[in-house]
């Protein structure tokens, strides 16, 4: 059985350990570098931005070096709505703290603040042909990214799920929906067969 970590140092971690549980695979809560060492792939769930940013620079632990160091060699990382910002190469308009592993470019709350949530009927090819009930709130939207980012779905706003070798985003919320193919896409990504990136950590806040 394959086990998941999910970065439990703020945001909604809670309900991607259930939905990785309900697709079969094992889910543990991660907050120290060395709980990396024990998963095959890392979830890094919605939250506020900025204050995943800051951690970058108060944690005295090495959990986002580490991080970026295992999704070099290799292990599989979802990022969603805050966590696709966290993974992005560029974040317009802000220097803050990132991972940028991820050849991609983000607008963070593309739709506007929190009142405005909504959730659409999205069409993602490569979860089948039922579409997909995406949530977003606070959402950001990928608006450029590189050529060996493989764009999943896009918005008239701009790109909402991407991949990248062994990494993967969606600027939605599928953990708070009972629909759980986005969650299975990303277990099947665990099979050692995909290319690690270079690591390039931008530890900065704003």
């Amino acid at each position: 059985m394959k086990t998941v970590g999910v970065l439990a140092l703020q945001g909604d971690f809670a309900e991607h350990i259930k939905a990785i549980e309900e697709c079969g695979a094992r889910a543990v809560e991660i907050r120290w570098s060395h709980e990396l060492a024990h998963v095959d792939g890392l979830v890094i769930p919605g939250g506020e931005s900025t204050a995943i940013a800051k951690l970058t620079a108060d944690n005295p632990d090495p959990i986002f070096d580490t991080i970026a160091r295992r999704i070099a060699e290799g292990m599989a990382v979802y990022g969603t709505c805050m966590g696709s910002i966290f993974l992005a190469k560029e974040i317009e308009g802000s220097r803050q703290g990132k991972l940028a592993v991820m050849d991609i470019t983000v607008r963070r709350n593309a739709f506007g603040p929190q009142k405005h949530s909504f959730e659409t009927s999205l069409k993602i090819p490569a979860l089948g042909t039922e579409a997909f009930p995406a949530v977003f709130i606070r959402a950001p939207v990928i608006t450029a990214c590189g050529a060996t980012v493989e764009v999943l779905a896009s918005v008239e706003e701009g790109i909402v799920m991407a991949r990248q070798d062994n990494l993967l985003v969606t600027a939605f919320h599928p953990e708070i929906t009972g629909d759980r193919r986005v969650h299975q896409y990303f277990l099947r990504m665990l099979e050692p067969t995909h290319v690690g990136v270079n690591p390039q950590v931008v530890l900065l806040h704003s």
